[in-house]
Parts: structure tokens; sequence; C-alpha cells
């Protein structure tokens, strides 16, 4: 029924886009003026980063520039999120745009004027605070789309919906956050959105380029933790107990069988990856128990069930072989970042105006999760990249996305700009 109802208006969208007058002369006027105060939010963010959940002083940031801006504003929205309204002169659907703020528990290693120097606590530990995934430019966007389309109030016919979310990397220990916390504070019901979108930067595409993928396009991620009970004795006397060290070393090899050898990998892909093990206090004890957590990664709802299923089987099966026993608890994070095929078709000419025909790329999916998907269990949704990469570099010698090292070129965060802008006069047409 949801299916049904996304096809028909996105069909009575096309058939309304027929008339209308483009946008985009105007759009890209009014971005090209705002962007020295786009680049300007962009590094003050990025210098001055709060972790999930915390980001008090970037909410009062956003806040502040909807306000002058004459939207209406929502603050303390699953804790630190923020939510503008922006009603257009005329009547017409609801459209949702969305930028995540939360910084990581990355000690920055760049050299940029504006680096990162903050340091805070995560789960206990004292940790530097760095924009490690480029949620800075998120928010530097879509501050300068609101800043556009307040100026075009009086031509936007509907309601623009600008979603400011906390916590997208995932909540501090025994707190709950992010997208999910977002739609059950009724995000997504008041005004009720009849579609919704986001942006994320891409440090491994080039500037000036937007990939996206219909359908399916970012993994679902699963996190996992697995513990390991043994029998501790003297590291002198190996036989006299049982090695749980040694049992996770054996499962970890049997979680990689799980994706190398009983996966159909050619149907989606398949990431387990352990990424904290933790045991022993001393060189010559050999402990009595191991903790080994990590995530699971999947595109397919089938694929994920039976994964589950075969960790489980996998680790309870080694450890009870080697005389130990293994608690396996799965908590999933975030559901598959669908992109709803009719919207996607519908929209695709909105980013070309904003990038160009020859730079908007159909691109493979990714095994890198986000909790947008949320939002898409509410309404169509369309979730796509914008490159940041500096032209020319080698893709293979730029840092990956949650290191020290990630760097962003933000001279054409424009593209984010003028492809939300294009997207809101395209779509409520």
């Amino acid at each position: 029924m949801k299916r049904m109802f996304a096809v028909c208006l996105v069909g009575f969208c096309l058939f309304n886009s027929i008339l209308a007058v483009d946008m985009s002369a105007e759009i890209n006027a009014a971005t090209a003026k705002i962007m020295p105060q786009v680049i300007e939010w962009r590094r003050f963010i990025h210098q001055h980063p709060e972790l999930g959940n915390r980001e008090f002083n970037t909410s009062k940031l956003v806040a502040d520039q909807l306000r002058k801006l004459g939207i209406e504003v929502k603050t303390g929205v699953a804790k630190t999120g923020v939510v503008g309204i922006l009603k257009g002169g005329q009547p017409g659907p609801v459209i949702g745009l969305r930028a995540d703020m939360d910084g990581l528990p990355v000690t920055e290693r760049t050299d940029v004027p504006f680096k990162s120097t903050v340091t805070s606590e995560y789960n206990g530990q004292k940790v530097g605070v760095m924009h490690a995934c480029g949620h800075d430019t998120h928010i530097a966007m879509l501050l300068g789309t609101a800043s556009v389309l307040a100026g075009m109030k009086e031509k936007i016919k509907g309601t623009v919906v600008f979603i400011f979310q906390p916590a997208e990397e995932g909540a501090p220990a025994g707190e709950t956050g992010g997208a999910s916390d977002m739609v059950k504070e009724g995000v997504m019901d008041n005004p009720k959105i009849d579609a919704v979108f986001g942006i994320h930067i891409n440090a491994q595409k080039e500037i000036g380029t937007i990939t996206y993928k219909s359908g399916a396009f970012m993994a679902a991620s699963d996190w996992f933790s697995i513990k390991i009970h043994g029998k501790q004795t003297h590291g002198a006397y190996p036989w006299l107990g049982t090695d749980p060290i040694a049992v996770a070393t054996q499962i970890y090899t049997g979680l990689q069988m799980i994706v190398a050898r009983e996966s159909d990998l050619p149907k989606a892909p398949v990431v387990i990856t352990v990424g904290k093990m933790s045991a022993g206090i001393r060189e010559n004890i050999i402990p009595e128990e191991v903790i080994m957590a990590g995530t699971i990664r999947t595109l397919d709802s089938e694929m994920q069930k039976d994964v589950h299923n075969k960790i489980r089987l996998t680790a309870t099966k080694i450890a009870e072989s080697m005389g130990a026993t293994a608690e396996v608890t799965i908590d999933t994070k975030a559901p598959v970042t669908y992109n709803t095929p009719a919207l996607v078709k519908q929209m695709l000419p909105s980013l070309e105006k904003a990038a160009g025909k020859a730079n908007v790329i159909d691109t493979e999916w990714v095994t890198g999760a986000e909790d947008f998907a949320y939002y898409g269990s509410k309404a169509p949704a369309f979730f796509f990249n914008v490159g940041g990469m500096p032209k020319g570099k080698d893709v293979k010698t730029t840092a990956a996305h949650h290191t020290p090292d990630f760097y962003i070129d933000d001279s054409r965060l424009d593209i984010g700009v003028k492809a939300f802008c294009n997207i809101v006069f395209d779509f409520t047409k």
C-alpha cells in the first residue's frame, strides 16, 4: 500500500512538473551568494565538534541561524535535535531534508587551520573529538539550503522540514539516540512528511560529483558481542584450564568463513568485522573470559537473518568443541538504507541541474550504514552522496572516513545546496 501511494505521488508530481517554471538559475545565483557563509559555518563546526547526544553548541548555532531566517524552530528533539519548518507561499506537499550533527571519538591529525583540538569523554574514556565523517559539511549544506529557500519562500508550493539530527554515529552506552528517536518523537508526522531526502559527503569521490543507487543503497548495521567463558589457569600450564583467547581466535576465523564460504556474495555483499577484543590482566595468567565485539553489514534482509543465525551457531559450536561456552548478542543499529526507485527516477533531473548530467553517477552499493534508513520507513526516501575528494587526487591515497587523517575539500559544497534546493522546487511543483 505504501509503495502504491509513493508511485501515485511521484506520478502526480511528474505531471505537474511539465508546466512548472525551472528555478535552477535563481537557485544557482542565491547559492553562489551564500557559499562563503556555508564554508565559514562548516569550518567553525569542524573546529568545535561534539559527540552524539552532546551537540549542545552545534544545536544552538543551528537553531539561532534558522530563527534569523524566520523559520519556525523546534529544539530538544531526541535530546539535541533541531527541526525547522518553512511554510511556502502556496499549498503543497511536505518535504523533509536531513543533516546529522555529531562528531566521532577520533583525534584529528590533519594540519588544516581549523583543525579540532577538542577532547571529551566517551564511554568512560578521555578521547579526542573530530568530524571524521563529514557531518560538519552536512550541517553547513543544510543551513545553506535553508538560507536560499527562506529567500524564495513565497515561490515554494508546500512545506519544507529541515531535520538536524543528533547521534547518527550511535548514542553513548546506556542511551538511545539518532534517527530512530527522531522518528519516535514525531519528526515525520508533525507535519506529515511526504518524501524525505538526505546527503552524505564522500571523501573517496571527487568534488563536483553526486553518486547514488536506486533501491538498496547502504547496508544494515548490526553490532554483535560474543562473550567466551573458559577456565582460568597459570600460563605455564594451559592444559589445566580452557584458554578463551585460543577459542576467540578460532571463532574469529569462523566468522570470516561465513563471509568467504557461506554467503551468496553475487546476490549482495556481507561484511563481518571484529573491532574490539578484551581479555586478561597479566602475561602469565590465562584468563577466564574474553569479550569480542564487532559489526555486521548486509544489504538483503534474508541474508541478514541467515548471517545472524550462522554467527550464533559458529561461535557456540566452536566454543563447545574446545570446552568453553559462548554467548552471542546482536543489536540492530540501522536497517538497509533503501532509495525508493520511483522517487529516484523523478528527482535525478534535480541532481543533474546541481552537478551536471555527466557528474551524477549511478554507483555500487555501500557497506557503510546510515540511520537515515529510519526516515525511509515512514515515507519515500532518497539518500545520495556528494563528492569531497580534491580534484586529481588518487582515491587509493585518500584517508577513509572515521580516521584521524580524514579530509574534505569544501570548495564544492554548493553542489549539495543546489541539489537540495532543486529537489524542493521540483518535488513541490
